[in-house]
């Protein structure tokens, strides 16, 4: 297994060559919604995912429309000459469990780990605020971890406001120490790893429809526009964080978490923002 796959994170620009080609600019929706934070239109993404212009799947209809129930003695109802009979599916298995007695009520907040949290390199950071040992076949590895500024705060009021959950296209044998050492405060009530998301057309997707919860209730937060292209309604999109300690955007978010925090339908909100 190559290291870097273990972490689905964005490029470096300073520490790998800027792609020359042109990418697809972010939705309209996840600019205008930036414009009015006062946040200059950041350059591109340079990822390992594929593309960032994903479409959603498409529905799949497994069973034809029937006509009306048939007379007597009529012939038996037919799609395309064929009766399709509907397989009962089994029961959706949630990822997340039931919401806890303390969360009750809450909007529940999804949070990307990498360029939105932290920044991790397996080159050596002088800086670094945690080295988490990882084993890879069979040989141990040394992940340098530096905190986004402000992280600290951040988790700390999200953790009051809403239900809190991580979700990362990660592995857990990286992501899940990292968020023991970031998360000293019991912010995260579940973690999401890259076995959770759905994997569409080279992308890793976090398909909010699969936590448990109801949409209206449910925002992500995160650099990646492909991690949520299914519900890009949904979304709180972040600049992509390395290295810069002068960074502000984790502390400028809360004032506007602080209102999605008493919404009762955060649609409302975020597509107002976006139309402004």
């Amino acid at each position: 297994m190559d290291n870097t796959s273990i972490i689905t994170q964005v490029a470096n620009p300073k520490e790998e060559e800027i792609i020359s080609s042109s990418q697809e600019k972010v939705s309209q929706s996840n600019s205008s919604l930036k414009k009015h934070r006062s946040r200059s239109i950041f350059s591109p993404f340079f990822c390992c995912f594929r593309n960032y212009n994903v479409d959603p799947p498409l529905q799949n209809n497994k069973t034809c429309s029937l006509p009306p129930p048939a007379e007597e003695n009529s012939g038996s109802p037919k799609c395309d000459q064929v009766q399709v009979i509907p397989i009962p599916s089994s029961p959706a298995k949630y990822l997340l469990p039931e919401v806890s007695i303390t969360d009750y009520g809450k909007n529940c907040v999804v949070i990307d780990l990498d360029e939105t949290l932290v920044h991790s390199s397996f080159k050596p950071i002088s800086n670094a605020d945690f080295i988490v040992p990882v084993e890879i076949d069979g040989t141990v590895h040394q992940v340098y971890v530096l905190k986004r500024p402000h992280v600290d705060e951040f988790l700390q009021k999200m953790g009051e406001l809403f239900e809190c959950v991580l979700f990362t296209a990660s592995l857990a044998k990286y992501a899940d120490p990292v968020a023991d050492l970031l998360d000293q405060w019991g912010v995260f009530r579940a973690r999401l790893f890259r076995e959770s998301c759905v994997f569409h057309r080279g992308n890793y997707v976090k398909d909010l429809s699969r936590l448990g919860r109801q949409l209206s209730k449910v925002i992500i937060v995160d650099n990646s526009p492909a991690s949520y292209i299914f519900h890009p309604e949904n979304a709180v999109p972040v600049q992509s964080w390395f290295d810069d300690m002068t960074d502000t955007e984790l502390l400028d978010l809360l004032p506007l978490f602080e209102g999605l925090s008493r919404e009762q339908d955060v649609y409302s909100v975020l597509q107002s923002l976006r139309a402004r």
